[in-house]
């Protein structure tokens, strides 16, 4: 039976993807994003009308946090979940036959820096700082929202490996050029997903009635940045790769107009709600996902 699927913040490197990926199981797939041809932020109505008996929202808007943290990016970061989200909470409020289901994205990053232990859902502890806030006022936002006919669920998604477009492409060019050795101290922990895990996520949870609230979105096999940068240059086949230390990234990031934050962080989380209600990864272990997205990135660029 075909469903109707509406993404809000559809047009970037997750939302293809889903959007492809629903399209291929006979879905429906209503956008709701700033550029054109898609149903526009602005018009109230017309986002109204897109929710209007949809099955599922599906919420990736929000400005990159690859930029880097100066009082206007941070103003925008924060003010572009806050807004896109409230837009929809109104919206679906005023639908008649408002979605069954709304799941906002959210971020693994609101968890503290971790090297110690693993993160969870249920004794995970909140970080301090720019990202953990800006995490905590997204999910305070989506929650303020009393829906009695939908279902709330917040995504804390990790870093989202894909092909092109997704967080492993920086890691990828910089072990093409030699430079793919550990960053900082090596012992930060990096929770990652396949986009395709996600997707399939996505997919149990609709299905999984009983699944609401607070759910982390990663793969149970966290690992080290130095396994992380060891397992990527073995995947290309690349021998040697020159570490970079904190002060190198400081330098690095400032010149890439990013912020070192995004590879130094510790992100130590695990989906053990997911586990328990019984999803099963496609890909779990760090070495499958490279090994998949690898072998379609060399299909692709034969093509």
């Amino acid at each position: 039976m075909t469903k109707k699927i509406v993404l809000a913040g559809g047009t970037g490197f997750i939302g293809q993807y889903l959007q492809q990926r629903f399209e291929e199981n006979g879905d429906e797939v209503v956008i709701i994003s700033r550029r054109a041809p898609h149903v526009s932020w602005d018009d109230s109505e017309a986002v109204r009308e897109a929710l209007e008996g949809a099955d599922m929202l599906v919420n990736l808007a929000g400005k990159s946090v690859n930029c880097r943290y100066n009082e206007q990016n941070k103003k925008a970061i924060l003010q572009s979940r806050i807004d896109t989200t409230n837009i929809l909470g109104e919206a679906v409020l005023a639908c008649e036959r408002p979605p069954k289901l709304w799941l906002n994205s959210s971020t693994a990053t609101i968890y503290r820096h971790a090297e110690d232990r693993a993160m969870t859902e249920a004794n995970g502890e909140l970080g301090s700082g720019f990202s953990e806030n800006v995490a905590k006022a997204w999910e305070e936002e989506f929650f303020s929202f009393q829906l009695p006919n939908t279902r709330q669920a917040a995504l804390r998604i990790s870093i989202v490996l894909g092909g092109d477009g997704g967080a492993l492409t920086p890691y990828r060019y910089l072990t093409k050029f030699g430079l793919g050795g550990k960053q900082g101290s090596g012992k930060q922990m990096v929770s990652w997903i396949h986009v395709e895990d996600v997707f399939r996520v996505i997919r149990f949870i609709e299905e999984q009635e009983a699944l609401e609230g607070v759910i982390n979105c990663t793969s149970p096999q966290p690992v080290s940045n130095k396994v992380l940068t060891t397992a990527i240059r073995r995947a290309m086949n690349v021998k040697v790769g020159l570490p970079a230390t904190a002060w190198m990234l400081e330098i690095g990031t400032f010149l890439l107009r990013t912020e070192s934050e995004l590879i130094l962080k510790s992100r130590w989380v695990l989906p053990e709600r997911l586990l328990q209600a019984g999803f099963t990864f496609q890909y779990e272990t760090i070495d499958d996902a490279l090994s998949e997205i690898l072998v379609q990135s060399k299909s692709a660029s034969h093509l």
